[in-house]
C-alpha cells in the first residue's frame, strides 16, 4: 500500500511539474495571436464624422476635392466649386471608415508594378480633423477578378478588397456632385408658380394642404400638387453621354413648355423647360448650364388646370363624420355617432343599422367631378350637411338635377361639380336603405 501511494503522489507531482512548466513558458493570449494572424486585417479603422476632407483620382484624370463645412455639408472644391450629393459622400466615408481586407497577399512588397500599384488605378487621400492624413491606393484586379489590390501609402503590405467595396469608394466628379436642378426641400416648398403660354397657374400651401390661387381661387388636389412639387425637386441633370453644347443649343430652338417657380423660406428659384422633338431640356437659375431631362416632368408641367383641381365634392376625407343630414325633397335623414371611441350611430333616438349608415358615408366620400361646368346649377332639390373633425369642420352641398346628371355647389364656393346620376342615385338609395338595428334575438317576439 506505502509503494501504492508513493506512486500516486509521484504522478501527482510530475503532472503539476509539468503544468508549472507550461504556465511559465506560454505566454497569454498566444493562441488568440495565432487565430487573429489567420483573420485579414483591417485597412482602415476611422470615425466617418472625424473626415473633413477627401481627395479622389482616377488615372488620368483630374481630382476631385471635397470638402466638409462648418455646418457638416460637404462641398465639391475641385476641379470647381460645386454643390456635393450628400448621401453620395457619405457612403464613400461609410466605406472608407471600416475599409477590411479580403486577405493579406504581401507582407513586404517590393514589386508593386506586379499589382498594379506603381501606378494606381485610384486613390483617395482621406484627411481627419486633427489633420492626418492617409492614402489609400487601388491597383489591378485579381487574377480571377473577384477583388482588387489595395495598400496605403507608406506601409509595405499588400491586400486585396472586394469589388463591391471598390464601387462604394471609387466616384467620379458626376456621381459626387448634386445632380438635382432645383435643391429645395419639397416639404418645405410654400408656393408654386407655373408660367406657361397656354394658362399660368399657381398654387399655394397652407398648413401641408395646398391651394388653387390662379387663374383664381379654387380647391386643389393635394396630392397631386404635391407629385409635382416632388417631381420638380427631383428633377436631375442627364450627365450620361451629355454635350453642354448640343444641349444648349437644343434648349435654344426648343418650344416652351413652362417656367416653374419655386418658393421657401430661403427665396425662389425657376426652372426653364423646353421641348425639342421628343427630349426636354432645361436651365437652372441655381445651377449652370443646360442639361437633358427625364421626359415626365416636361409631360407633369403640361397638365391643365383640371388636373390639379380637388375633384372630391366633401373634404372630410376617411376622418370619421360626427353628424350627417341629407334631405332629398320631402325626405330627411339625421344621424349622429356616439360617443366618442363608440362607431354606434343614432337617429331619433334609435339606433341603426352599422353597414347601413357604412354605405351612406361611404357614396359621400366618394362623391367627385366628372367635369367643372361654369353653369347650369339652379333649383337644388338634394343638401347634404357633413359635420367632422369633433365638430370643427362642417361641409354643406346642394345638389340640382340637370339632365343626365347632377350639379353640386359646395356652400361660399362659386365652383361647380358635375356628378354623374350613377353616383347620386346610389347616395339616395342608401339613404332610403337607412334602418334600425336588429333586436338582439332574445327581445324578438316570439
Amino acid at each position: 500500500m506505502k509503494i501504492y501511494s508513493l506512486a500516486i503522489a509521484a504522478l501527482v507531482l510530475a503532472v503539476l511539474t509539468g503544468f508549472l512548466y507550461w504556465s511559465g513558458h506560454h505566454k497569454p493570449g498566444e493562441d488568440a495571436t495565432k487565430i487573429s494572424a489567420d483573420t485579414p486585417p483591417a485597412i482602415l479603422k476611422l470615425d466617418s464624422n472625424s473626415i473633413t476632407k477627401l481627395e479622389l483620382k482616377k488615372k488620368d484624370a483630374d481630382s476631385v476635392v471635397l470638402d466638409k463645412a462648418g455646418s457638416g455639408d460637404w462641398q465639391i472644391t475641385e476641379p470647381k466649386s460645386l454643390r456635393a450629393d450628400q448621401s453620395s459622400v457619405e457612403g464613400v466615408t461609410s466605406a472608407l471608415s471600416s475599409l477590411n481586407s479580403e486577405r493579406l497577399v504581401e507582407d513586404k512588397a517590393t514589386d508593386l508594378k506586379t499589382f498594379g500599384l506603381d501606378n494606381p488605378s485610384y486613390e483617395v487621400d482621406v484627411t481627419e480633423k486633427d489633420n492626418k492624413s492617409q492614402k489609400l491606393l487601388l491597383g489591378d484586379d485579381t487574377p480571377a477578378s473577384g477583388g482588387i489590390y489595395a495598400m496605403l501609402a507608406g506601409d509595405p503590405r499588400i491586400f486585396t478588397i472586394a469589388t463591391y467595396t471598390k464601387t462604394g469608394i471609387e466616384k467620379d466628379l458626376s456621381d459626387l456632385r448634386d445632380r438635382r436642378l432645383l435643391p429645395l426641400d419639397a416639404d418645405k416648398v410654400s408656393r408654386v408658380e407655373l408660367l406657361r403660354k397656354n394658362q399660368d397657374l399657381e398654387f399655394g400651401r397652407n398648413k401641408g394642404n395646398w391651394q388653387i390661387l390662379k387663374p383664381k381661387p379654387m380647391r386643389a388636389d393635394s396630392v397631386r400638387v404635391g407629385d409635382l412639387v416632388r417631381d420638380l425637386t427631383d428633377a436631375k441633370m442627364d450627365l450620361t453621354g451629355s454635350d453642354s453644347k448640343e444641349a444648349a443649343s437644343k434648349f435654344a430652338t426648343g418650344t416652351a413648355v413652362a417656367t416653374a417657380k419655386l418658393t421657401d423660406e430661403s427665396g425662389t428659384q425657376q426652372l426653364q423647360v423646353r421641348k425639342n422633338k421628343d427630349d426636354y431640356y432645361a436651365r437652372s437659375s441655381a445651377v449652370d448650364g443646360v442639361y437633358k431631362i427625364q421626359s415626365n416632368l416636361g409631360t407633369q408641367l403640361d397638365k391643365g388646370l383640371g388636373d390639379y383641381r380637388n375633384k372630391k365634392v366633401f373634404d372630410f376625407g376617411y376622418n370619421d363624420p360626427n353628424k350627417i343630414e341629407l334631405h332629398n325633397g320631402n325626405k330627411s335623414y339625421f344621424l349622429t355617432r356616439g360617443t366618442a371611441g363608440m362607431e354606434d350611430w343614432w337617429s331619433n333616438g334609435k339606433k341603426m343599422d352599422f353597414a347601413n349608415v357604412e354605405s351612406v358615408i361611404s357614396d359621400l366620400r366618394d362623391l367627385s367631378a366628372n367635369s367643372f361646368p361654369d353653369s347650369g346649377f339652379s333649383n337644388p332639390t338634394i343638401e347634404a350637411v357633413v359635420t367632422s373633425s369633433d365638430g370643427k369642420q362642417s361641409e354643406t352641398v346642394q345638389i340640382a338635377k340637370v339632365g343626365d346628371h347632377y350639379i353640386a355647389k359646395r356652400e361660399n364656393e362659386p365652383a361647380l361639380y358635375q356628378l354623374s346620376s350613377n353616383s347620386v342615385d346610389g347616395l339616395l338609395k342608401a339613404a332610403d336603405d337607412l334602418k334600425p338595428t336588429a333586436p338582439p334575438a332574445s327581445q324578438k317576439k316570439s
